[in-house]
């Protein structure tokens, strides 16, 4: 059988994803095209032997609508002949892009594809795309209480008896963990350069805050509390807040990945392999649970335990997901986003499931680790599961 293997993958730093944020004047075409160019240069690739390229992207309005892969494509100076499509599996989109882009391999549909994603926060707020109306208010009779994402996160609290000390340290380790692989250059292989206005090239992300202590964290109000909540949901202990919930975020990813053969028959040397996918559905009124089924359903498929994964991604949208994924693998918390994660780093929306990628492929490969898994929470309900194994 076939196998897709990644040759190469890369990053943005990250912005924050507000007016004024560092990358809040690159438009979200030229984030993620500056990415494409760079994985041709980097890897002396012709870009007319991508087959296709597969973005994630959330909200798919303003400078994001009209299919902002193609248009990248097209920024990137690559032939026209090259296609691009956008993918919209929530927060988990560009790491389904992965998994459109590997399987498309592995079934020989594709030789060479590039898989990732970008989100522009500040250019196209969240939610922008549901201006009108609401979207899931057709569900109301089947799901007479679904709430946003951040009652989900408090409810998950509440369920896995997660505290506010506990939020807030996870958090405050979160940006140590940034901080101490910003300064140890541990990120330097992954960002790619982002030329601003100013002629000045944007390499270290944004949203870490250094300083950030538990004390500090303490002092924040909870973010989604209100009367109404309140009374509907009384087991809550409200414990979320900005400080352990993922910043807004402007970023882009994208990941080389091409069969073996492929990469063998261009003297590419590939860095790791697509080992395993799940993606899943989940109750949509608590909305953030599903890490926990597909990594249950990824480690069936791989004939793995939790035990034999050398390091795990579990996208920090809310501090409480994935200490609750955690308390449920018993997992080592040293291998739990060991580099820090979406709170530090940033949450990019559609470009967040590749970002996570290429932080863990770096990981590995400084640690020697053979096993990575990655999963993600997303909207509606749903998420994706990978694992990857290193390779050299």
């Amino acid at each position: 059988m076939r196998s897709a293997v990644i040759v190469d993958i890369v990053r943005t730093a990250s912005g924050k994803g507000k007016p004024g944020g560092a990358l809040s004047g690159v438009h979200p075409v030229d984030l993620f095209g500056t990415l494409l160019a760079s994985l041709a240069e980097r890897n002396d690739l012709d870009p007319a032997v991508v087959d296709d390229v597969i973005a994630g992207c959330v909200t798919q309005a303003g400078d994001q609508a009209l299919n902002v892969a193609r248009n990248a494509v097209l920024a990137a100076g690559f032939p026209i002949e090259v296609p691009g499509t956008t993918v919209d599996r929530q927060c988990g989109s560009s790491q389904q892009a992965t998994h459109f882009a590997a399987q498309g391999v592995i079934a020989g549909a594709y030789d060479v594809v590039i898989a990732g994603g970008v989100e522009s926060m500040s250019r196209a707020p969240m939610f922008s795309s549901a201006r009108g109306g609401h979207p899931m208010a057709p569900l109301g009779e089947r799901f007479p209480s679904l709430p946003n994402q951040g009652i989900g996160a408090e409810r998950i609290a509440a369920q896995w008896r997660l505290d506010r000390e506990a939020l807030d340290t996870f958090s405050a380790e979160s940006h140590r963990r940034a901080a101490t692989a910003t300064a140890g250059g541990d990120f330097g292989q992954e960002i790619v350069p982002i030329a601003l206005s100013d002629g000045s090239l944007y390499t270290e992300d944004e949203t870490i805050r250094a300083t950030t202590s538990v004390e500090g964290l303490a002092d924040l109000r909870p973010s989604f509390y209100n009367d109404e909540m309140a009374a509907r949901y009384p087991e809550i202990g409200w414990h979320i807040t900005p400080g352990n919930s993922s910043p807004l975020t402007d970023g882009a990813s994208a990941a080389l990945i091409m069969s073996e053969q492929k990469a063998s028959q261009l003297g590419l040397t590939p860095r790791a392999r697509f080992h395993s996918f799940a993606v899943v559905g989940s109750d949509p009124e608590i909305m953030l649970t599903g890490p926990i089924s597909a990594t249950h359903k990824v480690l069936r498929r791989a004939g793995l335990t939790i035990g034999d994964i050398d390091a795990y991604e579990v996208n920090e949208a809310f501090a409480s997901v994935p200490l609750a994924w955690a308390a449920e693998f018993n997992s080592d918390p040293g291998k739990l986003n060991p580099r820090g994660g979406a709170i530090a780093l940033g949450h990019p929306l559609g470009g967040s499931g590749t970002r996570l990628m290429a932080t863990m492929v770096n990981h590995l490969e400084a640690t020697g680790g053979r096993y990575g898994l990655q999963t993600m929470c997303e909207g509606g309900g749903m998420a994706n599961a990978t694992i990857i194994e290193r390779l050299g």
